[in-house]
């Protein structure tokens, strides 16, 4: 009678490691019960939640109903998956808060500040707009580019943003004055196609940053010293994307189809560490499953603000990156032209530990969750695929939208996933449920760039009706 309410079960981690040996657990036993279970077999001292997982679905009820309701052998083992989830729990966003106008031409990219609380965007119009979040009007227009601003990237301290555009030159805003610092930065000879700034824990406070560009090459700028300190040469087609990795690795993808990564000094002196060729076209997108840490350093769901010594702020941002880091260390994921998705650990192996199929048309857009276990990829096939962060292993396909995908942004608590698309719609998806969420139509075409802020308080979007659109929840 008592084995007949309970269920043989092996908790493993997201590699299949199990958590000890089988074990009889009660059918009434649910998350709360799984959770306690998970911390003992685990020594935590501190407390930690989890999430768990059967064939990659999340469990949301207790085992028994579960059980009954997808007519699960009793006579097999159950091997269910924990992961660690995060203590904060983010609000689905639902309505439009407010449509901004201001731009003159379509908004082609938008980064919300390390902290949430500022918002900047660029367009089409040559201009750079930063936005008051509070009274949700527009505070500063940037005036500065000659050609469409495609890059806008915050500093990870919050206190520097600059932009890249068509013409290939770089502009330095100082964010409380919506000014230029300094004269634009030359060097690049065509357009800037991405921006990555140096971690806080590494330097602080924030000086350097790399953009890639359509001309072959990558430039470290220090932007004390308003100059490029170092040229990254050797590819031999467009770069299309960077990455500063927290390891002090600077990864660029580039139209060769390769993947280099580069070994900087603190002097600023570059050296070719290894080069990933495993793709057969393009490169088109990179992330590291350590980038909403890199991106955020000091900050975290807490606001907690820290004294003005550097060393305070570079320990604070190095924790989280460490603990973002966890046991299977930072990751990256390439997206291409070929269709496919390469996860690497490149701390380990140039070669590919999981070569990521199913798309049907080119890969625009990668984006690793914040906790580093999931992998999230936006195709011109008009669907999202969700992928094993750690293994690689594909979990769901999300379809709804009608067109091409174009960019997508994770909520701070990984639970939920933000897309934007050609069809002129958001959409907000349920990871654990692998379902579509919240349907935001309110864009009248094309939308183009999204984010979801650091503190989880906001989305915004833009597109080609040159709008900019707040969404809360």
């Amino acid at each position: 009678m008592e084995l007949a309410m309970t269920v043989m079960c092996r908790l493993v981690d997201a590699e299949g490691i199990p958590l000890g040996d089988p074990m009889y657990i009660p059918q009434r036993a649910g998350k709360l019960q799984l959770t306690e279970l998970a911390n003992k077999f685990l020594n935590n001292e501190e407390k930690l939640r989890y999430a768990f997982y059967v064939s990659g679905e999340e469990l949301r009820v207790p085992l028994g109903t579960y059980i009954e309701e997808r007519s699960v052998s009793m006579e097999e083992i159950l091997t269910i998956v924990y992961r660690q989830e995060a203590v904060f729990r983010t609000r689905p966003v639902s309505r439009i808060s407010a449509s901004i106008p201001g731009h003159r031409d379509s908004v082609l990219c938008v980064s919300f500040s390390p902290d949430g609380t500022q918002l900047a965007s660029g367009s089409d119009d040559t201009t750079v707009r930063l936005w008051d979040l509070y009274t949700q009007t527009p505070m500063f227009t940037c005036i500065g580019h000659t050609n469409w601003v495609l890059s806008v990237a915050w500093s990870p301290d919050g206190k520097h943003l600059v932009s890249g555009d068509l013409a290939g030159n770089i502009c330095c805003w100082i964010p409380k004055t919506g000014k230029l610092d300094g004269s634009p930065l030359r060097g690049h000879k065509k357009w800037i196609t991405s921006i990555s700034w140096e971690p806080v824990h590494l330097t602080y406070p924030c000086r350097r940053f790399v953009t890639s560009s359509k001309d072959e090459d990558a430039r470290i700028w220090d932007i004390t010293l308003k100059k490029s300190v170092t040229c990254l040469s050797g590819h031999t087609r467009g770069v299309t994307c960077v990455k500063w990795g927290g390891d002090g690795i600077i990864y660029t993808g580039s139209q060769d189809c390769t993947i280099k990564m580069w070994q900087v000094t603190p002097e600023g002196l570059p050296c070719l560490k290894a080069q990933l060729k495993k793709h057969g076209h393009w490169v088109n997108s990179l992330a590291l499953s350590t980038d909403y840490v890199l991106r955020t350093g000091a900050f975290d769901h807490t606001g907690k603000q820290y004294s003005s010594s550097p060393e305070e702020v570079r320990k604070a941002a190095l924790k989280r990156y460490d603990q973002a880091k966890g046991e299977y260390g930072e990751r990256l994921v390439s997206g291409s032209d070929d269709f496919t998705m390469i996860l690497w650990e490149q701390s380990v192996s140039d070669q590919p530990k999981q070569h990521l199929f199913g798309h049907q048309q080119l890969v625009n857009h990668v984006c690793f969750s914040p906790n580093g276990q999931w992998i999230a990829s936006a195709s011109f096939d008009k669907s999202i695929r969700i992928w094993d962060g750690i293994t690689g292993a594909f979990i769901t396909t999300l379809r709804g939208h009608l067109g091409p995908v174009y960019q997508i942004s994770w909520s701070p608590d990984s639970r939920m996933l933000l897309s934007g698309s050609k069809d002129s719609t958001l959409k907000i998806w349920d990871i654990g449920l692998r379902q579509l969420k919240q349907d935001l139509p309110g864009h009248a075409d094309e939308v183009y760039a999204v984010d979801w802020s650091p503190d989880g308080e906001r989305v915004v979007s833009g597109g080609k009706d040159k709008s900019l659109k707040l969404w809360v929840g």
